[in-house]
């Protein structure tokens, strides 16, 4: 199956004053097509840090990184923005909708700046607002839905462009339980749709439900697995939210 990530001995440097922190410190690893990726570890582990590498937020100290096959590491800021826009989805902790937008004008943002003609666009964010079962909230605002439903917008909102990559930044940290489980939910059947998934995660019961978790320490790759068709099946009802990981 073909590559959509690869990373080769990745490290990222900060340096503030006399302070030099190294968040990252070659690592190495590839995606495939398809694949649902956790990334766990404990708090200062350098999992955020990766993400925005992967997310085109920020670039590497040394290294390299190819997005289906294209070298993106050294790219110029507008060019990491154009193919940001064109081939990377979001999802964030904290939702980041914008309150004075309706729920469709949310999801419909991003379409815009890509250019994508009205009829294309109003399909395009219908077809995700289903997806994610949130049509009958179309012309709310956010402040007018709950925690879930928000993420549900998120979600819709960062899968109506299509992309090739779909980035989770500790999508249930703000949930409770049963909110978190639904969001899980439509990320698994997301996976098994099609979609390539990276998530950034605490919680060992939404690792558990990825088919592949990378275990970070210090900067560095600890361990690497497969999970097992069992194994996801033993998992699936363990409800978001009810185990943690080292933090």
């Amino acid at each position: 199956m073909a590559a959509v990530i690869e990373l080769q001995e990745v490290s990222k440097v900060f340096e503030a004053e006399d302070v030099r922190t190294r968040a990252l410190n070659d690592v190495s690893f590839s995606v495939a097509s398809g694949e649902f990726v956790a990334i766990t570890g404990p708090s200062g582990c350098g999992k955020s840090t990766l993400l925005s590498i992967l997310g085109l937020l920020d670039t590497p100290t040394s290294g390299t990184y190819r997005l289906r096959d294209t070298p993106v590491a050294a790219m110029s800021s507008r060019d990491r923005a154009r193919i940001r826009s064109a081939q990377i989805g979001f999802v964030f902790q904290s939702f980041n909708l914008l309150g004075n937008l309706t729920v469709s004008q949310n999801v419909e943002l991003p379409l815009r700046y890509r250019g994508i003609d009205p009829g294309e666009r109003k399909r395009r964010v219908q077809e995700a607002l289903d997806r994610v079962e949130i049509s009958n909230r179309a012309r709310h605002f956010p402040a007018q839905l709950s925690g879930g439903q928000q993420q549900r917008v998120a979600v819709a909102r960062a899968v109506a462009g299509s992309p090739t990559l779909l980035l989770a930044d500790e999508p249930t940290g703000n949930l409770d339980s049963a909110n978190g489980e639904a969001v899980m939910a439509m990320l698994v059947e997301l996976h098994r749709a099609g979609s390539t998934i990276c998530m950034v995660t605490h919680d060992s019961g939404c690792a558990a439900r990825a088919s592949r978790v990378i275990r970070m320490r210090d900067g560095a790759i600890e361990e690497d697995g497969q999970r097992t068709a069992v194994e996801l099946l033993t998992t699936a009802a363990v409800p978001a939210g009810d185990q943690r990981v080292e933090a």
